[in-house]
């Protein structure tokens, strides 16, 4: 699956379509944000997480989407399921990213 550009105005409605979900907060003057984005677009495209929606949210123009979470720092990862918020990380290393999706397959 590819990753989804998502605002205020739509974040909601995807989080409700999708079952899980991981969400890539950022901002465009973050350097680590802006590193992790190819990782970000390789772990969506990664055959064990078809079942799971990749959305990259800017947190700087989206307050409602970055509330939910309780964003914190950039770059911020929250996964969802069921519209529901599961857990958070905070981190600029594909392990801990990783190990946050890993949650999504357990239930």
């Amino acid at each position: 699956m590819s990753v989804t550009k998502a605002t205020d105005a739509d974040f909601q409605e995807l989080i409700a379509a999708n079952e899980k979900v991981v969400v890539k907060y950022y901002a465009d003057w973050c350097g680590n944000c802006r590193l992790f984005s190819p990782k970000f677009k390789r772990m969506a495209e990664a055959e064990q997480n078809q079942a799971v929606a990749f959305l990259d949210v800017n947190a700087e123009t989206s307050p409602e989407a970055r509330k939910l979470a309780n964003v914190t720092t950039l770059p911020f990862f929250a996964i969802f399921q069921n519209g529901q918020l599961l857990d958070t990380v905070s981190a600029s290393k594909e392990e801990a990213v990783a190990e946050l999706i890993g949650k999504l397959h357990l239930n």
